[in-house]
């Protein structure tokens, strides 16, 4: 199945069925290793809404959320290398155990730059929970990511929760770019 977002045409890459078993086994993870203790789940918006809530159905534990809003893309298909902190943080995280829920590490940038601030905020423990890992594009070395649902490739992906130019991010369904032949 092929879906056309603005001048780009993407093919079913991840079907939901495949991101939602393996969400369930995330969640499983983390009921297992978060037992006995009441982490602080910190969704990066916009990508991660769909993932998070998903997620936070399979984890049993008690647990508080938060989310914060940061920026790489500007709407463009790679990063831009710039980072710009939109929402911030409303809760207090000293000596608490945060886990940071992303959509997909990409680059690493942005995960950088806000592992950095959280740390300002004296947690106990940081961990990472993504769905989607691209390890061929990491400029950073991110050691608290302990929890992946998918390694991918380096290609452009959209749907659930994920977007391009704003769009897609409704789909059920992760898609991958598919370059035009004619393009050389």
């Amino acid at each position: 199945m092929k879906v056309q977002i603005e001048d780009k045409e993407f093919s079913c890459f991840l079907e939901y069925e495949k991101i939602k078993k393996r969400t369930r086994l995330l969640g499983i993870q983390l009921n297992v290793d978060y037992e006995n203790r009441v982490p602080v789940f910190i969704g990066v918006l916009n990508g991660s809404f769909l993932f998070m809530a998903d997620l936070m159905k399979e984890v049993h534990v008690t647990a508080e959320m938060s989310f914060i809003k940061v920026s790489s893309y500007m709407g463009q298909d790679t990063s831009s290398g710039v980072v710009k902190s939109v929402i911030g943080l409303d809760i207090d995280l000293k000596g608490r155990d945060v886990i940071i829920v992303e959509d997909i590490v990409d680059t690493g940038i942005t995960l950088s730059f806000l592992l950095d601030v959280i740390k300002k905020h004296e947690p106990a423990s940081i961990a990472i929970c993504t769905l989607l890992l691209k390890p061929q594009s990491l400029q950073h070395e991110i050691e608290e990511i302990a929890y992946v649902g998918f390694e991918i490739p380096n290609e452009f992906v959209v749907g659930y929760g994920l977007d391009y130019k704003g769009l897609g991010r409704n789909l059920r369904d992760i898609y991958r770019f598919v370059p035009d032949p004619t393009d050389t």
